[in-house]
């Protein structure tokens, strides 16, 4: 249903967690995701912890979304000494080109526990249905 727009992105999200690079609004951070069929809808589910909703944009374009997001570091006081910075911050961003079989203008969002969660329908042309046969005895005779 979904197809990778750029072979390369993981090897950079790679590269960017052990250089400890963050992301900018330029080049940002690829950010980790699962997506999966569950019934009706395609589910597509984002890693975003410490993410508030506000940093997060969510755009459709054609069949091309776009998640981008923001994690910025927690305020300290003045007096804290920073031992150890692991979590990644900056500017975090994924394209997923989504199939003519999904309804984009239905989409709903939900964030909860760091993970933004987008069910997309599956549109009601794509869905499967059955096909009546008409026999010859269904067939209205024409006269003329």
């Amino acid at each position: 249903m979904l197809m990778r727009t750029d072979p390369f992105r993981e090897m950079d999200r790679i590269f960017q967690q052990l250089s400890g690079t963050s992301g900018t609004w330029s080049k940002p951070s690829a950010m980790p995701m699962d997506a999966y069929r569950e019934g009706d809808a395609y589910v597509i589910a984002f890693d975003l912890p410490g993410v508030s909703t506000e940093a997060i944009e969510i755009d459709v374009e054609r069949n091309m979304l776009t998640v981008k997001a923001e994690r910025r570091p927690a305020p300290k006081a003045d007096t804290a000494q920073m031992e150890l910075s692991e979590r990644p911050l900056g500017v975090f961003s994924r394209q997923v080109m989504l199939a003519d079989t999904l309804d984009t203008e239905r989409i709903e969002a939900d964030y909860e526990a760091g993970v933004l969660t987008l069910r997309i329908p599956i549109a009601e042309r794509a869905k499967p249905r059955k096909i009546a046969i008409n026999g010859p005895a269904d067939r209205k005779q024409i006269s003329g």
